[in-house]
């Protein structure tokens, strides 16, 4: 197992500050919604409670998750408190004149609700006046429906705000890249493992997502400039725009009244991802650590740091330090990836010249790469600039991974004579290249039993060896869908019936472009269809093309006035249930909420070109 002989473990002053100010907590730690079915178990990790860290567990990843499974309302300084524990990310709730401000309102709306009434049994029923999203994310404003509606938005009741931009990005990466991101996301947040010593404990950032409602509800403020202030409910906010650090669309803003800063996911107790495992694009850590420049410049004065995940730091000096560490750790991966990039070498090769931070920066436990790691963060800076060629012509056009790993077992002598070099590399220590030739052999001959065995095996040893909770949960994950090989897979964290809430919160047009990425364009290329839309309950008018194997939303008639082949009079409401799988255009149809004019088999066409994303597509098998 790694030693980590470098960090201080006698230093207890984050074991102190994750429970500092505690209020209350909820007992038990459960969460169910409406049909009973558990959404969030906190108390499922209270093996972590054990003193001694068993051997199947990195020692300073085991100290990272023990402290990210405090739970509860904890006050950060009177009028400004959190709820942690409840999901992988933090609810913070400001005390206003006549109600209360919510921030980051959580992953989905049962443990979002719970956490505001835990607020409510210890500091009284207060009404929310406005709720503010620090980024696109979806585990930060996926609850909102947990702490206000719809209805008290449209009213002014309520108001939400976010960063520019914040919608665009909220539905590129949550609804037109989702249902791979939620697929690998299995992977990176072990989603499917259970938890335990030999299995999940945790990811560094957070223990796991709560998997209850999501929901989103548009912003109605958008702060689009740094140092842009509002006053909400009697409390005055300074904003400050990060865009492209841990988000594309991102804020952080102060409490100067209170001498708070919240840094959203900007700076957090464990190095962050320029690019996450999940799949995401890839972060600017230049522009990251210039953001946190700017934070200590604009906000030095500041006596307490909160963030959207872990715990607080107080003491100017120590939030002034929290936030010089951060911003080092972040331009030190950007300076020195590109260093050795201009001279000469790929990304893989720089994460194996990086391998560590030197001096303080090695030393501390907040930029430990407990959620990123330097080396796959360094191969996303190396990604940013050059792309996924590296230069070398043998690498430009590649085989595809199954006919590569068939040509690379024949050349070895077979998938017999591969195991048995995996074999030896496995007992002699060289897990990595265990691990390669194995994969050869499965993608070359999945059936191999003996190959099979021992990728798990491989995996599961390279697992338990991780400081990272990210990459242990990759490994376990493929361990575990190896040894599950030829079962059926449960879907694991794809977008259900539950979406329909975040579809109702997508304009029409960003509908109508997430069919576009499901179109099969070499069958649709056969076609020309033109279907004009009439939404009843928002006046709109829409004309969807497909032609040339594209579907293209046009507000309005179509082009040239072309009369459409079919028109359809339905409301907005209805396709987003149709959308969400909550109905069908044949039973809306017969129901009477949609009707049509024109030729029905032109819609029979269309719907038969929209792929059905997979949900548990193989990733460790081909």
């Amino acid at each position: 197992m790694p030693t980590t002989p470098e960090l201080d473990w006698d230093d207890t002053t984050d074991q102190v500050n994750a429970v500092r100010g505690l209020i209350d907590r909820l007992e038990p730690c459960v969460v169910r919604n409406d049909a009973g079915r558990v959404v969030w178990d906190n108390d499922r990790w209270s093996f972590l409670n054990e003193d001694e860290c068993p051997d199947t567990v990195h020692p300073s990843l085991w100290r990272q998750s023990r402290l990210n499974t405090a739970q509860g309302l904890f006050e950060v300084v009177p009028g400004i408190y959190q709820v942690r524990g409840l999901d992988v990310s933090n609810m913070t709730i400001i005390e206003g004149d006549s109600g209360v401000v919510v921030v980051d309102p959580l992953t989905s709306r049962e443990v979002a609700a719970e956490g505001l009434a835990l607020y409510a049994r210890n500091r009284g029923e207060r009404p929310v006046r406005a709720v503010i999203y620090t980024h696109s994310h979806g585990d930060h404003f996926g609850g909102v429906l947990g702490v206000t509606t719809q209805r008290a938005v449209d009213a002014g009741e309520c108001a939400v705000v976010a960063p520019d931009a914040f919608l665009h990005h909220a539905v590129s990466e949550n609804i037109f890249a989702g249902p791979a991101m939620f697929r690998r996301a299995v992977y990176m947040y072990g989603r499917s493992l259970p938890v335990g010593a030999d299995a999940s404990v945790g990811f560094g950032l957070g223990q796991a997502l709560s998997t209850g409602t999501v929901g989103l509800i548009p912003p109605t403020v958008s702060i689009t400039e740094t140092g842009q202030e509002l006053v909400l409910d009697g409390v005055r906010l300074v904003f400050q725009l990060t865009p492209d650090t841990e988000a594309p669309a991102e804020l952080n803003f102060a409490v100067p009244d209170r001498a708070v800063l919240l840094i959203a996911e900007n700076v957090n107790h464990s190095l962050h991802n320029v690019l996450t495992l999940r799949g995401a694009q890839v972060r600017d850590a230049h522009a990251w650590a210039s953001y946190i420049t700017e934070s200590i410049q604009l906000f030095g004065a500041s006596e307490v740091l909160i963030g959207s995940h872990n715990w607080p730091t107080w003491g100017r000096d120590e939030v002034i330090r929290m936030l010089t560490l951060q911003r080092d750790a972040y331009a030190y991966l950007h300076d020195q990836t590109v260093r050795l990039m201009n001279r000469g070498l790929t990304g893989p090769e720089i994460a194996e010249e990086i391998r560590s931070f030197p001096g303080e920066l090695g030393r501390s436990w907040s930029v430990r790469g407990y959620y990123g790691s330097i080396s796959h963060n360094v191969k996303a800076v190396y990604q940013r600039y050059m792309g996924w060629y590296d230069g070398n012509p043998a690498h430009l056009w590649q085989h595809p991974p199954v006919e590569q790993a068939q040509r690379y077992v024949a050349a070895i002598g077979g998938a017999d004579a591969t195991v048995a070099s995996a074999r030896e590399a496995f007992e002699g220590g060289d897990l990595r290249w265990a691990a390669e030739l194995l994969n050869h052999v499965l993608f070359a001959e999945p059936e191999h039993e003996a190959a099979r065995l021992l990728q798990i095996a491989t995996y599961e040893k390279l697992g338990f060896a991780q400081e990272n909770g990210t990459w242990r949960n990759i490994y376990l994950t493929g361990a575990k869908e190896l040894r599950e090989a030829g079962q059926e897979r449960r879907p694991t964290g794809a977008p259900g019936k539950e979406s329909v809430d975040m579809l109702a919160a997508l304009t029409t047009g960003q509908l109508f472009e997430s069919m576009a990425v499901r179109l099969d364009g070499p069958r649709a290329a056969a076609h020309r269809l033109l279907l004009r839309w009439e939404f009843g309950d928002t006046g709109e008018v829409w004309t969807l093309l497909v032609g040339n194997g594209v579907l293209t939303p046009l507000r309005g008639g179509a082009p040239d006035d072309e009369a459409p082949q079919l028109t359809l009079r339905l409301d907005r409401s209805t396709l987003d249930r149709i959308l969400a799988q909550h109905t069908s255009f044949p039973e809306a149809i017969g129901s009477g909420a949609v009707t049509l004019e024109g030729d029905t088999a032109v819609l029979t066409t269309l719907t038969g070109l929209l792929e059905k994303p997979a949900r548990n597509f193989p990733v460790v098998l081909p």
